[in-house]
C-alpha cells in the first residue's frame, strides 16, 4: 500500500493527523473476515444471502476492499494498512462465494443501512461490485433510486466503474448515477511485467444517462491488502495479505479519503466531500471518460480552501 499512498498523495503527515476516527462506512460486498487488522471496529454485520449471525467472508473480495479502506496494518507493523485505519465499519454481505448476487439483496442492504444510520453515524456507502449491464431496466431504476435514496439521505455513496472497459459506457450499472462517486482506475507509472494494469480494462463512461463518468480514478493494480485466508500456526500468523487487481481496490481508497475528509469536517454534505474530491483531482490528460477529473489526491483534498 505504500506504493498506492505515495500516488494518491496519502502521506505520513496526513495519517499522523487524519485516520477516520469516529466515522462509520458501510461496505456492500461479500462480506468481512475478522482480522486483526480491523479489531474492534466492526460494528455490525449483516448476511443477505444465507443469514448467518456471525461475520464472515466465503470470497475474500470484500475483506480486501476492507483492507484498503480500512486497515490498520496490525500484523504488518503498519506497511499495509489502508487510506482511514480508525474509521469503524458496517458490513452487508450481497454477494456469495462466487462474487454473485442479485438487485433485491442491493436494495435490501441500502435500506438496512438507512434504518442504521443514525445509530452507527454512517456517512459513507461503498459499493466495489459490478453488475451486468443487462440487468432489466425496471430494476436497475430501482437500484438507483435506491441509491439516490441514501445520497439524499445525507450517506456519501462511493461505487465502483466496474472492468468492462474499454468501450464507451462500459461503466458499471451502479456508478451510472449523477449524484455517485464513480471511481475507475489509472496506474500512472506504475508498470510490472506480465500483469495487465487495471486501467485497461477499467469501465469507461458515459452513463447510459449520458452523464460524464467516471468522476474520478485511484490505482488499482496489484494492491496488496487483507486477506480472508488469514489464520494462526502456533504462535504466527499465515497468508495475513494478498494481492488483487480492479476497480473494485480503486474503490476504497476514495472511500478512505472522504472518511479523512469527514473527520477533519463532520458537517460536509456528500454534495460538498463529492466536489473536494473531485475539483483536487490531478488532471492526467487522458480523456473524461477515461479519468473523469483525474486522480484522487488527498493532500490537496483536506488543505484545499
Amino acid at each position: 500500500m505504500w506504493r498506492v499512498k505515495e500516488q494518491i498523495a496519502c502521506t505520513d503527515k496526513v495519517q499522523q493527523k487524519y485516520r477516520g476516527k469516529n466515522i462509520s462506512v458501510a461496505i456492500l460486498d461479500t462480506g468481512i473476515f475478522l482480522h486483526p487488522d480491523f479489531s474492534g471496529r466492526i460494528l455490525a454485520f449483516h448476511d443477505f444471502i444465507a443469514h448467518k449471525d456471525d461475520a464472515y467472508d466465503d470470497c475474500g473480495h470484500g475483506t480486501h476492499v476492507a483492507g484498503c479502506l480500512a486497515g490498520d496494518g496490525y500484523l504488518s507493523e503498519g506497511r499495509f494498512s489502508g487510506v482511514a485505519p480508525s474509521c469503524n465499519l458496517i458490513i452487508g454481505k450481497v454477494l456469495n462465494q462466487n462474487g454473485e448476487g442479485n438487485i433485491e439483496h442491493m436494495i435490501s442492504a441500502i435500506q438496512w443501512i438507512l434504518n442504521n444510520k443514525n445509530t452507527y453515524n454512517i456517512r459513507i456507502l461503498n459499493i466495489s461490485i459490478g453488475f451486468e449491464n443487462q440487468v432489466p431496466e425496471t430494476k436497475l431504476k430501482l437500484l438507483i433510486n435506491t441509491l439516490e435514496n441514501a445520497w439524499n439521505e445525507g450517506i456519501l455513496v462511493i461505487a465502483a466503474a466496474g472492468n468492462k472497459g474499454p468501450k464507451t459506457k462500459s461503466i458499471s450499472p451502479l456508478g451510472m448515477s449523477k449524484n455517485i462517486i464513480t471511481v475507475g482506475c489509472h496506474d500512472l507509472d506504475y508498470h510490472k511485467d506480465g500483469v495487465p494494469l487495471c486501467e485497461t480494462y477499467s469501465g469507461r463512461g458515459p452513463s447510459i444517462f449520458s452523464f460524464k463518468k467516471p468522476d474520478l480514478v485511484a490505482p488499482g493494480t496489484n494492491i496488496i491488502s487483507t486477506s480472508s485466508k488469514c489464520r494462526r500456526s502456533g504462535s504466527r500468523f499465515m497468508d495475513i495479505y494478498e494481492s488483487k487487481s480492479g476497480t473494485s481496490f480503486a474503490t476504497p481508497l476514495v472511500s478512505g479519503a472522504a472518511a479523512l475528509l469527514l473527520e477533519k469536517n463532520s458537517s460536509m454534505t456528500p454534495e460538498e466531500v463529492k466536489y473536494r474530491l473531485c475539483y483536487t483531482a490531478m488532471d492526467l490528460k487522458e480523456p473524461w471518460n477515461k479519468q473523469g477529473w483525474g486522480m484522487l489526491n488527498i493532500s490537496r483534498a483536506l488543505d484545499w480552501k
